[in-house]
């Protein structure tokens, strides 16, 4: 690194320190200028761990002869492959070198101090019907940090549970996306999407509203995630994306892809795999996300066979996790990193600094790794499910990796997963599971021995208090020196579930759990059919709704009550059981057929579930019925139902947007002669896809960020995107025909509809040029389309003025065209 090079987390420049023995793997590097022993602003701060590597059982420094061996995490200098990682499933991780490559040491970061920004409650024009939702909770338990859109955009506050006192913590219009109290309670730390785009940074900020700053994410065009909390509040996870060296080629191993469970490397994109192709050009500029893209829109239609571009690529960017002292005290410790990869966060840090636990991984492919923070070695890998990205959390002693997954299984489960005390894995075990029914939250309590378990039952959840038993004796080891570095002596047993109970809920979906100190307590946020996303208290399983969340009486102006769905259970021409909520609009006679609009959820592994939603709420109150499918490829029904789309099995889920309509028709509920099309993202992509496919059932549609063509979606998305949604979609190489096949822009000509496309001019993930050149497509064939650009906005829509606008402005549009 320069001398002046640009610190990874921050942006920010600062010196490169001398390189010491005491720095390496694990190992924060000394503060600039030689201040090594500046005091923290308030307190002295527990330090990060650093020192030598822990001795291994025979009390060396050298991995003991019987222990299997494990694979290192690089540095940035030389960053780790996107590819094989070990599967340890049935046995040891894969051979790797005895020791990690060498990197530079990490200057100090330089945290960018930003103007307090706190508020009083009562702010100007404030909504009423807002929501709240993401809690996390301060060591009490009696104070909770939030996510409010009171002001009209998703802001951080904070507010006791019992009481109506809340206060804005950040002013600034960048909307809030996540949010993390910390053990210690000194600090609040939050995750931002500057200007509503794609790119995020991370912030903390003191509970009185003071000492904000930025962490990671500061310089223009980077981008920064939270991850977790030490035990004791010393130190915050974060992701940071850097773009990754360029000038060498790409090896086999530097770009292969592993299918999580599978147990063998997938060959990867080769040099140039995204090259442009068709419609779209990306015209030079820095890499993806930094800044706005320009496209050259072609005339509409197939593209020729020669009709193809290769610009220059910008480079992968990699992902690195950092363990960052929020005091600035201690220089960042570094953990892992990744060349293209799709997702990496650290999940959890053994309470002793040992071990870190990381989730990686494109969707469909998630794992969860276990590091040693000494010697940053992989000792285990466990395939875990999609969704909620906290996957788990280590026992007290951290000789138990709780986690949920979906391994080997169709639904989702509680795993306790049992470690050596070098972290190998000694064994897995089924400790929860329902039949039918899938783990969709998992939440540890904080001294680690109860957890929270929601589980979703074909879309409502159901809540559960779970104790967890601390580790059992003594038994031989059934491996007998496999995989075990305790050999042929004994291993202690997994710990197991201890009693459990069910708390009832006053509504139908649990969107987060937040734990506090009493694990009768939890702290949950909910939503449901009747009301806006709200935080209730459960103290010994009685639900309390917090003040400063909105009444359900206040879900929405004026006199409409919203509608409580009905779910459907349509079937597919193929058989296949399909899943769905209707909507049926008020005042509606029972045997009158109304006008419908479809609604295709994204994903595809979202899943619709029984929430209010102020566009459908707008929708019924123009006398539109809505019914929301899940199509095949959506989640909550089993991962073979998840998988049931993917390569040529998405001709199937276009055929289950038909079904879908058809079957409200049969059922007297549908007009087929007013039926609507609507979707946002994936379902985007379902709407323009319907509309070319089955071109005589939708009298209009509405395409909200939508993919019209895989090779200018792959062409210009996200690297992390492209790589996830290769393994759902195709590959843009070798399954080139399928993707122009499946692409609504390749059937353009069989448009008849009436459509309205909307996309956010941030939106980096699904480029707005895909609407752009459906709806050129559609003028230039003499259809009727427009084209809704919210500004301010990226893949979604988190400004109440614009939601408002989008939703006015759909709801507009299929009222015309349906003749209500």
């Amino acid at each position: 690194m320069a001398a002046d090079a640009r610190n990874p987390l921050t942006g920010g420049r600062a010196p490169l320190p001398s390189t010491t023995s005491g720095t390496g793997p694990g190992h924060p590097a000394p503060s600039p200028a030689g201040d090594t022993a500046r005091p923290a602003p308030d307190a002295p701060r527990p330090p990060v761990p650093a020192g030598p590597p822990s001795p291994t059982p025979d009390g060396s420094g050298e991995r003991a002869p019987d222990s299997p061996p494990s694979q290192a995490l690089t540095g940035p200098a030389s960053p780790i492959p996107g590819g094989p990682r070990p599967r340890v499933e049935d046995g040891p991780p894969h051979q790797a070198p005895a020791d990690p490559p060498s990197r530079s040491p990490l200057a100090a970061p330089e945290p960018v101090p930003l103007p307090d920004a706190a508020a009083a409650h009562d702010i100007p024009h404030p909504l009423t019907a807002h929501g709240c939702w993401y809690p996390s909770a301060d060591p009490s338990g009696r104070h909770v940090a939030f996510i409010c859109d009171r002001a009209g955009v998703p802001q951080l506050w904070t507010g006791p549970v019992d009481g109506p006192e809340a206060q804005l913590l950040d002013t600034d219009p960048d909307p809030v996306i996540e949010v993390s109290w910390s053990p210690d309670g000194r600090w609040i730390a939050y995750t931002t999407a500057p200007e509503g785009g794609e790119l995020t940074r991370v912030l903390c900020v003191r509970p009185d509203g003071s000492g904000r700053r930025v962490l990671a994410g500061a310089e223009p065009g980077s981008s920064a995630h939270l991850g977790c909390w030490r035990h004791d509040g010393s130190a915050l996870a974060v992701t940071v994306a850097e773009p990754s060296p360029t000038g060498t080629e790409e090896s086999e191993a530097d770009t292969a892809l592993l299918r999580a469970g599978a147990g063998t490397a997938l060959s990867s994109h080769p040099p140039g795999w995204a090259a442009r192709d068709g419609r779209a050009l990306l015209l030079g500029g820095p890499p993806p996300g930094t800044a706005a893209r320009s496209y050259a829109i072609r005339p509409s239609g197939p593209a020729a066979a020669d009709d193809r571009t290769a610009p220059d690529q910008p480079p992968p960017l990699t992902l690195s996790t950092y363990l960052v002292d929020p005091e600035s005290v201690s220089a960042p410790v570094f953990l892992s990193s990744e060349r293209g990869a799709a997702t990496l966060r650290v999940c959890d840090v053994s309470r002793d600094g040992r071990l870190a636990l990381l989730r990686r991984g494109p969707r469909g492919r998630r794992e969860a790794l276990v590091v040693r923070t000494d010697d940053l070695r992989t000792t285990c890998a466990v395939p875990v499910a999609d969704g909620d990205p906290w996957i788990g959390g280590f026992s007290p002693d951290g000789r138990t990796l709780w986690l949920r997954s979906d391994h080997a299984r169709e639904f989702a489960a509680l795993y306790a997963v049992r470690l050596d005390p070098r972290g190998v894995r000694q064994g897995l075990t089924v400790a929860a599971e329902r039949a039918d029914c899938g783990l969709e939250l998992l939440a540890l309590d904080h001294d680690g021995r109860g957890a929270a378990l929601s589980w979703n039952a074909r879309g409502v959840s159901e809540l559960e208090i779970l104790a967890l038993e601390a580790v059992g004796s003594s038994a031989p080891s059934a491996t007998g020196g496999q995989g075990s570095a305790l050999g042929a002596r004994e291993a202690p047993l997994p710990a197991g579930p201890g009693p459990s109970r069910a708390v009832p809920l006053p509504h139908e979906v649990v969107t987060r759990v937040a734990p506090t100190r009493d694990p009768d307590s939890p702290i949950v946020a909910l939503s449901g059919s009747q009301r806006r996303p709200g935080v209730w208290w459960l103290p010994q399983g009685t639900p309390l709704r917090t003040p400063w969340s909105s009444r359900d009486e206040d879900v929405a102006p004026g006199s409409r009550t919203p509608v409580r769905p009905v779910a459907m259970r349509p079937v597919a021409r193929d058989g296949l059981t399909l899943g769905g909520w209707y909507y049926r609009a008020p005042g509606r006679s029972p045997g009158d057929p109304a006008p419908c609009v479809i609604h295709l959820h994204g994903g595809p592994e979202e899943q619709e579930r029984p929430e209010f939603n102020p566009v459908y709420h707008e929708l019924l109150g123009r006398g539109l019925d809505v019914f929301a499918p899940d199509v095949r490829g959506s989640s909550g029904y089993g991962r073979s139902y998840v998988d049931a789309d993917l390569g040529k099995g998405r001709f199937a889920a276009l055929d289950d947007v038909a079904d879908c309509a058809a079957h409200v028709v049969l059922a007297g509920l549908a007009d087929p002669r007013r039926l609507a099309v609507m979707g946002r993202s994936y379902g985007g992509y379902l709407t323009m896809a319907s509309l070319v496919w089955h071109p005589d059932l939708f009298r209009t549609g509405v395409a909200v960020c939508g993919m019209s063509d895989f090779a200018t979606f792959f062409a210009g998305t996200e690297p992390w995107i492209a790589q996830s949604a290769a393994h759902k979609y195709g590959h843009p190489e070798r399954d080139r025909d399928l993707l122009r096949a499946l692409s609504p822009m390749s059937r353009v000509d069989e448009l008849r509809a009436p459509v309205l496309a909307v996309h956010g001019e941030h939106d980096t993930n699904v480029p707005p040029g895909e609407s752009e050149q459906f709806v050129r497509a559609a003028r230039e064939r003499g259809v009727e389309a427009e084209l809704l650009v919210l500004h301010h906005e990226g893949h979604d829509f988190r400004r109440a003025d614009n939601r408002r606008l989008f939703r006015r402005a759909a709801a507009d549009w299929i009222e015309r065209h349906l003749a209500v």
